[in-house]
């Protein structure tokens, strides 16, 4: 799997935690998921990911876009 992929991956399962525990746990939980989709909007502009410097960092292979 390739940074890319991953990064991918853990955004989209961050999601669907966030929209669980918004459901399940308290209605409070969709700022975690305003908060994943605004990470997701200032690294699409920016280039600027924390997620994919951990992946890269645990040595998941270089994609093309991080």
């Amino acid at each position: 799997m390739t940074l890319d992929r991953a990064v991918l991956a853990f955004a989209g399962a961050m999601t669907l935690l966030s929209l669980a525990l918004t459901l399940a746990v308290s209605p409070l939980f969709v700022w975690f998921t305003a908060f994943i989709g605004l990470n997701m909007l200032q690294a699409a502009f920016t280039g600027f990911c924390p997620a994919a410097m951990v992946f890269k960092r645990i040595g998941v292979k270089p994609g093309t876009a991080f």
